[in-house]
């Protein structure tokens, strides 16, 4: 044989070869485009999966929010009646203090003050603002104020045997602590 024909020969060969690799590598293409394709699948599952707990922590964190702020609004209601309340406190305790002392009073000028005094009593209830302690009441130092401390047989040891002024609050906010005298 002729080198052109060697030649040719082997470049058939050779074309031959590449055909069966092309045929063999077909069917590895097809699986690499799935391969390919379920990775990708996965990558995007992946991301979705991101973006929902990324959703769900914006949701949480913002309804965590919500209630924050509302809590805060509640908080500077109360401060702000408290605040007004405590303005109007010495005229609680004057109207108490008249209705205590009011025995030689004509009975106009008793009904006039016992209004008075109710009317205050029922704006301050509306207010939600409450009057506590009592003579007798185990004395608490979160609550009350003791001015002085008395030896007492009628009373056991940490009560209160006296009222001077009474404490006044909204919910577990003190608005004032009440003065007393203590048993000792």
């Amino acid at each position: 044989m002729s080198e052109e024909k060697k030649t040719e020969a082997a470049e058939a060969a050779v074309e031959e070869k590449e055909e069966k690799v092309e045929k063999t590598e077909k069917p590895e293409k097809k699986k690499s485009k799935k391969d390919k394709a379920q990775e990708k699948l996965k990558e995007l599952e992946a991301a979705l999966a991101d973006e929902k707990d990324k959703r769900m922590r914006l949701m949480a964190e913002y309804d965590n929010y919500r209630k924050r702020t509302s809590a805060e609004k509640l908080g500077i209601y109360d401060d702000a009646t408290a605040k007004a309340v405590e303005e109007l406190l010495p005229v609680a305790d004057s109207l108490t203090m008249a209705m205590q002392n009011m025995q030689d009073a004509p009975e106009e000028f008793k009904k006039g003050i016992e209004l008075v005094g109710n009317q205050l009593k029922t704006s301050l209830e509306k207010l939600k603002v409450e009057a506590f302690c009592e003579v007798g009441e185990e004395f608490d130092p979160n609550l009350h104020n003791a001015v002085s401390k008395v030896e007492s047989d009628e009373f056991e040891e940490n009560k209160i045997t006296a009222v001077f002024q009474k404490g006044y609050r909204i919910g577990d906010k003190i608005i004032r602590h009440a003065m007393v005298q203590v048993c000792g």
